[in-house]
Formats: C-alpha cells, sequence, structure tokens
C-alpha cells in the first residue's frame, strides 16, 4: 500500500516511482560521494579561492576581546563584510575558527545574528538570539576560548544580501503581501516593517536564485560553499593564526559547515549544528521551510545529505541534534547518526561524534558548550588539516 504524504497528497505514489529514494538505500562509496561532490558544488581545480582587495575598515576592543572588520571581493557582486575576533591579550598564534551565520528566514543581517560587532545590538536580533541561541553571541564567546574567530557575510545574507528594489516586482509585491507570514521562524518581538518586507521578498528571491544558479552551471549550495572556503584561506593567511581551522554553525550555518567539510581540505574539523537528517524523512516534514543548500541539484539522486557530511572521513566531524526539532524529525536525525557512524567506522570511528539534545531547533549554551569542548580537543591540541 503506498503510504501518504501529506505534502504531495494525489502524488504520493510519485516517491514510490523516482529514482532518488531507490538510490540511497545503499550507503555509497565514499571515494563515489567525493566525485559527486565534486561535480554537483563545483570545486575549482587548485588552490585559487583567496579573498580579493582584503582591506581593515575599522577596528575596536571591546570585552576582552579585539575586533576587526574586514571587506573583501569574491570576485562578483558587493564587498563581503566580515568581523574577526580575537582575544585582546593574544601573543602567539590561536586557532581559527569560522563562525557561520545561519539562514533563519532572515536575510537582511548575517554576521550580526550570531557576533557582536563595533555597534549596539539591534533589538530584533537579540530576540532572535533568544530562540536560537538562549541570548548569546557565540562567535564572541568562541573569540574569548582562545580563537581568532572570523564571522563571514555569505551570498545573500547581511552585506552581501541583494536590494530589494533590484528583485523582480512580483518578489517585491509578494514581499508585501507575505512580510510577517513567510518565513516561518519566529521572532518574539515586533520585526521593524523594512526587515519584515525584505526577509519575506527574499524568502521568495532563493528559489529565483536556484534557477539562475541552473543557468550559470552551478548551486546556491556551490556557490555559499565557494564563499565559505575564501573566508577559510583568509584565516589561514594571517599571521596570527596557526594551520588549525575549524567551523561551526546551526540549522544554515550547520549546513554550510557541512559543505566545508565535505569540499575543503583546509578544514581541520567541523561543527554542523541542527542541520542534519535524511532525505528521506524530509519527504513530507517542511520540504517547504528548507533552504535550496541543503538540496543541491543532482546530488540526492545518487547519495544522501550525511554522505555529503562524511564523505572526508576520517576528518574530524560533530554533528549536534535535537530530539524535538521541529525542522529535521528524530527519526531522520537517527538515520543520519547511523550513516554517519558506518561513514568512519571504516577509517577512525572516533572521528565522528553525534550527540543528541532534547529539545526545539536551538543552539543553546549546554550545545555550544560541548561544541567548545571538540573544537578544543581537535584545533589546540589535534592534528592539522591533511
Amino acid at each position: 500500500m503506498t503510504r501518504h504524504y501529506a505534502h504531495l497528497g494525489a502524488y504520493s505514489d510519485w516517491v514510490t516511482a523516482a529514482p532518488g529514494p531507490r538510490a540511497r538505500i545503499s550507503r555509497p562509496d565514499p571515494e563515489q560521494v567525493r566525485r559527486l561532490v565534486h561535480d554537483v558544488l563545483a570545486v575549482p581545480p587548485g588552490d585559487t579561492e583567496h579573498p580579493v582587495d582584503l582591506r581593515v575598515e575599522r577596528q575596536w576592543s571591546a570585552d576582552g576581546l579585539d575586533g576587526e572588520e574586514l571587506s573583501y571581493s569574491v570576485g562578483y557582486g558587493p564587498r563581503t563584510r566580515a568581523w574577526l575576533l580575537k582575544p585582546a591579550d593574544a601573543v602567539e598564534p590561536l586557532p581559527g575558527v569560522l563562525a557561520l551565520h545561519g539562514h533563519d528566514g532572515f536575510k537582511y543581517y548575517g554576521k550580526e545574528k550570531i557576533a557582536d560587532g563595533p555597534d549596539p545590538t539591534p533589538p530584533v536580533l537579540t530576540a532572535l538570539r533568544s530562540v536560537h541561541y538562549q541570548g548569546g553571541a557565540f562567535a564572541n564567546d568562541l573569540a574569548r576560548d582562545g580563537y581568532v574567530v572570523l564571522v563571514p557575510d555569505v551570498f545573500g545574507w547581511g552585506s552581501r544580501r541583494f536590494p530589494l528594489h533590484e528583485m523582480p516586482p512580483l518578489l517585491q509585491r509578494l514581499g508585501d503581501v507575505t512580510a510577517g507570514i513567510a518565513p516561518p521562524d519566529a521572532v518574539p518581538s515586533p520585526v521593524p516593517a523594512e526587515i519584515s518586507r525584505y526577509n519575506a521578498a527574499a524568502w521568495h528571491h532563493e528559489h529565483l536564485l536556484e534557477k539562475y544558479c541552473s543557468l550559470l552551471g552551478t548551486t546556491l549550495a556551490a556557490v555559499i560553499a565557494h564563499e565559505d572556503r575564501i573566508a577559510v584561506n583568509c584565516l589561514h593567511a594571517r599571521t596570527d593564526t596557526t594551520e588549525r581551522v575549524g567551523s561551526v554553525g546551526l540549522s544554515g550555518g550547520g549546513g554550510r559547515s557541512a559543505l566545508l567539510r565535505a569540499t575543503s581540505k583546509r578544514l581541520t574539523a567541523a561543527v554542523v549544528v541542527g542541520m542534519m537528517s535524511s532525505y528521506d524523512a524530509l519527504l513530507d516534514h517542511n520540504a517547504i521551510d528548507h533552504t535550496w543548500m541543503l538540496l543541491p541539484a543532482g546530488f540526492a539522486r545518487h547519495a544522501d545529505w550525511p554522505d555529503l557530511a562524511a564523505c572526508n572521513a576520517p576528518a574530524p566531524l560533530l554533528v549536534q541534534y535535537n530530539r524535538h526539532d521541529d525542522l529535521f524529525p528524530e527519526a531522520g536525525a537517527q538515520a543520519a547518526h547511523e550513516r554517519i557512524t558506518a561513514h568512519y567506522a571504516a577509517t577512525a570511528p572516533s572521528g565522528y561524534a553525534g550527540q543528541f539534545y532534547d529539545g526545539p531547533h536551538k543552539f543553546d549554551l549546554a550545545m555550544q558548550h560541548a561544541a567548545f569542548a571538540w573544537l578544543r580537543t581537535h584545533l589546540h591540541s589535534g592534528p592539522p588539516a591533511r
């Protein structure tokens, strides 16, 4: 009997007829996944991904940290703005960490969602942090723990967002009509009208961006991973960092960390928070809410999302799961955990850690402390990137 999928309705039997679910039953060989990742994510040959025209725009000191606002070009679009944070008393080089902001259905801001910079934090972001991060700016806390932390905006967010007036008129109108409705992520305070309108329009605009990516021979996942690898190389090029560089992020930031783990040999250790499930578990569970970076075109025909995250085993990987996550059902998280464990079993069982927590979609203080401790093991005393 055909299973009924609420969001497919009369087309529920499409799942049985489609090739993807059948292909994903067997766990593919890691080398096969790496080739697929290389093709689908358009990883360029050689070491060509570096920031262009890197500038220090501002410097500041606050709360025991020194900060820099950097700007650079990735070769297209507006200049990327990034904040760099490190302990004010640092003398010797420290490991680097890329702190990755999430999707959040909130594209008006990027780095400001997870980091305190030189200016006061807008109240709407204080509210967002209370939902997802138990109120903290985890990038600053991570820097205080003994790291050089880079927090870049990425394609579509913050300094890299598309101006609203340059979006098609239809999307501008949809932003007006659906402000406060789309995207679904809740912020427990009124969102300024300008920001609400922008976020709604950008939610619709992401579908158009994926179409342009297809026309340009790439995917949104590939573009975002490319920009984050540039940020990794930015950290490696500094004299105040060691050869060890990690990444950490929640939700869309976790997706970015998974994409980095799959595509960057210069990354020592990666933490993926609240962005892990089997694809099959998402078939009738909030596919409408998920970003295209989770669904690079062509990948699901041959492999599963946990295969991507684990394809560079034995490279160190931590995945944190929330048992009551509205976006990622527990059954899908458990299936992903088992699949990643199997990938690592053959080479380095200790290279992968999966941690399960009670509660909703979040990266709360307990999870942050556990992630920081895991990073400390691999970045302060672990092996450098291969």
